[in-house]
């Protein structure tokens, strides 16, 4: 690998984080998308961005600290640069003893939620019997009884569910599979689409993706943010608070307020790092001190 040539330096790196460390085609994407960033503003000094200088890794930082980005897109852009010089020194093209930038600090976010009122309400509203409204009800029922994030609705497959074993086969981040609860609502829902709502969405016998557009094809993330939307709005609530991973994060935080372990909850969310779950018992806790602090009969 030449020294100045960054493409190529890019291009194996995406190669490394997809077949070696196992990550999504997105976080490949975004962490080279960040690569680019530092490639041009390297270029507009007239610098060389490969290899990286100490100093014009500083002062990269202190660009992003002007510009318009986010306390985490900040972090990930850095965390991109760390992660790409450790490939450069796993393959002998930065020294053992290169000195990696620092993260900035991450922002605090606790993730929104909805009410459980609010979840019956979006679920409600997907009435009717026809194929769409039978798909969108199965959609939501398996978003919020399974915690699935809006990638892994998109891809479950007509074998990915496995009624009698009441579980559904999840493909996660980095295409880590994980078995998932799949029972109650969601499961008698699910029965319903597949018996009388995809088979009339169904264009060509051999597509094998469990939740299809009106034309046959399969729902992408896109797809799910518009539907939830829209069902949202005629369901009242407010477009605001209104996301793909909404009823995720309402899953989490229910089942902790209802008495589940944060271990097992780890579990069914895909979730690598316990830390991450524990957000959901911060917020709910947070949630608690609001209630007692404003309630007149706490």
């Amino acid at each position: 690998m030449e020294l100045w040539d960054i493409d190529s330096a890019i291009a194996s790196f995406s190669s490394y984080l997809l077949y070696e460390r196992g990550l999504s085609s997105n976080t490949a994407s975004a962490y080279c998308c960040d690569l680019r960033e530092w490639k041009a503003f390297c270029e507009s000094l007239d610098e060389p961005p490969f290899p990286p200088g100490e100093n014009l890794v500083q002062r990269f930082q202190e660009h992003l600290t002007r510009g318009p980005k986010s306390k985490a897109s900040r972090q990930r852009t850095m965390a991109a640069l760390r992660s790409w010089m450790r490939f450069l020194t796993l393959e002998e093209a930065l020294s053992e003893d290169f000195r990696l930038p620092s993260l900035p600090s991450r922002e605090k976010r606790l993730p929104h939620i909805l009410s459980e009122g609010e979840v019956e309400r979006l679920l409600y509203g997907c009435s009717g019997t026809t194929p769409l409204g039978l798909r969108d009800r199965a959609l939501f029922e398996t978003a919020y009884g399974c915690g699935l994030r809006a990638s892994e609705l998109c891809t479950l497959r007509i074998n990915s569910i496995d009624f009698s074993a009441r579980s559904v086969r999840v493909a996660g981040k980095g295409q880590k599979e994980r078995m998932v609860p799949f029972l109650g609502e969601a499961a008698l829902r699910m029965r319903k689409y597949l018996e009388e709502g995809r088979p009339l969405l169904l264009k060509e016998p051999s597509e094998q993706a469990l939740f299809l557009s009106r034309n046959g094809r399969q729902l992408n993330r896109e797809d799910v943010w518009r539907l939830i939307k829209k069902r949202g709005a005629e369901a009242g609530i407010s477009p605001s608070r209104l996301y793909p991973h909404i009823l995720r994060h309402s899953f989490a935080t229910h089942l902790l307020r209802r008495g589940m372990d944060q271990r097992t909850l780890q579990e069914i969310l895909g979730h690598s790092s316990i830390a991450t779950t524990e957000k959901y018992l911060h917020f709910d806790l947070e949630l608690r001190d609001v209630y007692d602090r404003a309630h007149p009969r706490a």
